[in-house]
């Protein structure tokens, strides 16, 4: 691990690193750098301005030895600054008219902290007036006015007296003045929002800021730490309004790209004897300092300001190009903003842009600008970087001393980045990660869809369900540009970017059931795939989990379904209930009912006679393996319950738990009058002398059906190894929680009939290919009402869905606005009351499917003749 990463910042340079921006920078001359192998990088970042002449620039070298050579002090306060006061002369004969006095610091954020101490000192106000979306440094306060709660909420800010106005919004600023004058100091501003996004404010706004300032003797403070000294194309960027403040703010640039310095200019009349006598620094002012700031000076100022005229000069060539790259990508680009060589690239935040892509995701999340620098950093070989306010904006703030051919390459290298995002491909954007050239002239087809929107009415149901990728490939479901990559070089992928993206929704579609009741639901990813779930900490993944929830209620969700492992982190829900304002479903009531009628339908079309038949449920301590043992038990003459092999003795007790539920289930049934089929363990338990009473405790069960196993003629069975057990089974129905394959063609019985209702599937895919006698089938794949398109088919054809998934739409057709299948203890009475619903509302099973895919007549016939010939062969069953 990198030093900087263990020591210095480990949480920005774990980012830096997954997102391909972690260079080893070992040489900066110029507008360029060199990393550790030797390889070129032309920067357009200038340190966000703090390089004016590139890296290293000799000229300032020579200003720093000359303190060496002239041993010049460099801490010798208090006394008679010699170099500090030169610096503040020559400062105050460039700047605005009426700014006499200069505050040397160290950065500029103290430098903000100075002016506001200036302004609170000069009116006996406290209050500060800042502009939403601003930025003006990150100590307290400058960080209280700094218009970004994302930065602010972590540390206590924004402290008393700060206040905030959209930028640009004169109408909004009065109308705050209007109570707030008299408590009011100063208003800060930029002249243009740097790490908002580069945003100019409207023609005449800083004027009119400043009448209004005026008026209600209220002082003004332009923060120019990035738009001063040439940035522009003007010395301060308030030139080009001639609008002059009380107070400016500067630093960047004038530490010529090697030393830290700030520098606060006022008027005579807001400097006072208070803020002279009780502000001061130790290290701010110090000689070598202002020795680099007057060589600054000197360079920016020397033949009629020549430096700064070329700033404004190449400003207008950059930004027309820019401009013309919009002109052939408005799709990609929405605006290009900025004056001078201080400009931004809005590649903006809409999804649409970019649709059935994860491009269109991390656009929407803001998180599309990191990947474009790191792509124009490794590829093209020019730096840049997001701004961090306006995260749909790339800076493009070359130093100063950027050269005509320098633009041209920038302006290529950013053209060839838009074309490739014009072209969707995502794999393309990202393949640098991996090391991989993907090709980029592919380009990805849009599958045009209708957009679905909530509707007003009351009486819709509305419902979200939350899912995740199984596995890194499901991307690839969802992106078809991510099938470029291998499976390993996708996971590689994914798991850069799952700590990165936030839930988001992926689709929406309204549910018409038979009746005409509507509901309107949405899909939420949650992206982190099977595995990285189950390996997450339990307060994690329940935070994950809480954010798509939130984002849902947030969306308008009055029921919210748990997919796949979502539920299996959260112990079927159970941990979510006291942190949720809204219901929850896992759906794996509707998955057992859908994946147990799947299964004896697929065994009677077979012909298998299942009172005569061996069923095993892997699985069988879960809430889907338990509840479907139970429903299995009346209709089959033996059942296996395999448990968890990592856990003998939890699941071997879980095991013999379920046992006696379900010998307590037959039990009441066959006392409400049912009649077992001859040989089924329903008949046998019922045949049983002895029995406990319905009414008696679990634990009673649980010695009688331990008891029970001791018998010979006991039809159950208890088991974790399932190498040994499976190939006694003549059924089978997968329901674990393991991301693992777990059956294999080498442990099935001759004619083996699996339904497999696990996600990830446990059952091997190699099987068809390798025992046609054996038939796979797809548990709890419903048909949806009216087949709607649900924005993302989840690996089926239009209108299929998951039957967890279906229970939701249901219950939100319902309006039954309850927790329900929670937990791993499944009511049988709900069970039975879903089937009414899906009969009323038109829900039914998918046919029949093998590996999410329709399994033809042709393939039933096949594997039906090869089962025939295998049990004939062996004289079996």
């Amino acid at each position: 691990m990198h030093s900087y990463i263990k020591y210095v910042n480990p949480e920005l340079g774990k980012l830096l690193t997954k997102i391909g921006l972690d260079k080893q920078y070992q040489k900066g001359e110029g507008c360029y750098l060199y990393d550790n192998n030797g390889r070129r990088y032309l920067d357009f970042i200038a340190a966000y301005g703090a390089l004016p002449f590139g890296f290293n620039p000799p000229e300032i070298w020579q200003a720093i030895n000359q303190v060496q050579i002239d041993l010049e002090p460099s801490f010798a306060q208090p006394s008679l600054l010699e170099a500090a006061g030169e610096l503040a002369r020559l400062l105050v004969s460039i700047a605005p008219a009426g700014l006499e006095k200069v505050t040397f610091t160290n950065s500029g954020a103290e430098a903000v902290e100075a002016a506001v101490k200036l302004a609170r000192a000069k009116t006996g106000r406290m209050g500060i007036i800042a502009a939403d979306n601003s930025f003006h440094g990150k100590t307290l306060g400058a960080l209280s006015a700094t218009g970004n709660a994302e930065y602010q909420k972590a540390f206590g800010a924004p402290v008393e007296g700060f206040h905030f106005v959209p930028y640009g919004d004169i109408s909004a600023l009065y109308q705050l003045l209007q109570t707030e004058a008299k408590t009011t100091a100063a208003v800060i501003l930029e002249p243009i929002q740097g790490e908002g996004g580069i945003v100019e404010p409207p023609a005449g706004y800083l004027g009119q800021v400043r009448a209004i300032c005026t008026e209600l003797d209220i002082l003004l403070i332009f923060d120019e730490i990035q738009t001063g000294l040439g940035r522009t194309g003007r010395m301060f960027a308030c030139e080009s309004e001639q609008v002059i403040p009380d107070i400016i703010t500067l630093a960047k640039a004038l530490g010529g790209g090697l030393i830290p310095i700030g520098a606060v200019l006022c008027s005579d009349e807001v400097y006072t004897e208070e803020f002279g006598l009780k502000h001061s620094s130790t290290f701010a002012a110090n000689t070598i300092a202002c020795r680099v700031g007057l060589k600054v000076l000197e360079l920016l100022t020397e033949n009629a300001q020549w430096l700064i005229k070329e700033v404004a000069r190449k400003g207008n060539i950059l930004k027309q190009g820019l401009l013309d790259i919009q002109s052939k990508y408005p799709q990609i680009i929405r605006e290009v903003r900025g004056r001078g060589l201080m400009l931004g690239i809005d590649f903006g935040s809409a999804r649409n842009s970019y649709p059935d892509s994860m491009l269109g995701i991390m656009a929407e999340q803001k998180l599309l600008t990191p990947i474009i620098a790191s792509y124009l950093l490794n590829v093209e070989q020019l730096r840049v970087a997001p701004t961090l306010n306006g995260a749909s904006v790339i800076r493009i703030e070359p130093s100063l001393t950027i050269g005509d051919e320098q633009i041209q390459f920038g302006l290529k290298a950013i053209e060839n980045a838009a074309a490739l995002l014009a072209r969707r491909n995502t794999a393309a954007l990202f393949g640098h990660l991996l090391s991989v050239n993907v090709q980029p002239e592919v380009q990805i087809k849009q599958v045009k869809r209708p957009k679905v929107l909530p509707s007003s009415e009351q009486q819709e149901g509305r419902f979200a369900f939350l899912l995740h990728p199984l596995d890194a490939a499901s991307y690839s479901d969802f992106d078809s540009s991510l099938n470029a990559f291998t499976h390993e070089q996708l996971s590689d992928l994914t798991n850069r970017w799952s700590e990165m993206v936030e839930p988001f929704v992926i689709s929406g579609t309204r549910i018409t059931g038979k009746t005409g009741k509507t509901a309107y639901g949405e899909f939420i990813v949650i992206p982190y795939t099977a595995k990285e779930l189950q390996n997450m900490s339990p307060a994690k993944v329940k935070a994950e989990i809480l954010k798509g929830i939130d984002l849902a209620v947030a969306r308008g969700a009055k029921i919210v379904g748990l997919g796949a492992y979502t539920s299996v982190v959260t112990q079927g829900g159970r941990s979510l209930l006291k942190h949720v304002n809204v219901p929850i479903t896992t759906g794996n009531s509707f998955t057992v009912t859908s994946g147990v009628d799947a299964l004896i339908r697929s065994g009677q079309k077979l012909g298998l006679e299942l009172n005569r038949a061996t069923a095993a449920v892997v699985g069988a301590g879960g809430a889907i393996g338990k509840a479907s043992a139970l429903l299995l038990a009346d209709k089959v003459a033996n059942l296996i319950l395999i448990g968890n092999p990592n856990r003998v003795e939890k699941s071997n007790y879980r095991m013999l738990k379920v046992m006696a539920e379900m010998y307590r289930y037959l039990t009441e049934k066959g006392n409400n009058g049912q009649v077992f089929s001859t040989g089924t363990v329903g008949a046998y338990v019922n045949n049983l002398t002895n029995r406990p009473k319905v009414t008696d405790s679990l634990t009673e069960w649980i010695d009688f059906a331990k008891q029970d196993l001791l018998s010979s003629t006991c039809p159950v069975k208890i088991t974790v190894d399932i190498k040994k057990n499976l190939p006694d089974a003549h059924i089978i129905l997968a329901a674990t929680s393991s991301t693992d394959v777990l059956i294999t063609s080498d442990i099935l019985r001759k004619g083996a009939l699996i339904c497999d209702l696990s996600r990830p599937s446990n059952v091997c895919k190699a099987i068809p290919e390798k025992r046609s006698d054996v038939l796979v089938i797809d548990g709890g794949i419903i048909e949806v009402p009216g087949r709607p398109d649900l924005g993302w088919n989840f690996g089926f054809e239009k209108g299929l869905a998951y039957a967890c998934m279906s229970e939701t739409m249901m219950l939100a057709l319902e309006q039954h606005y309850e927790n329900t299948s929670i937990g791993a203890d499944l009511n049988i009475d709900y069970l039975n009351r879903l089937k009414t619903y899906a009969a009323v509302h038109g829900f039914r099973l998918a046919g029949f499917r093998s590996f999410d895919s329709p399994l033809s007549e042709s393939t039933w016939n096949r594997v039906a003749e090869a089962r025939n010939h295998a049990l004939i062969a062996e004289n079996k069953f």
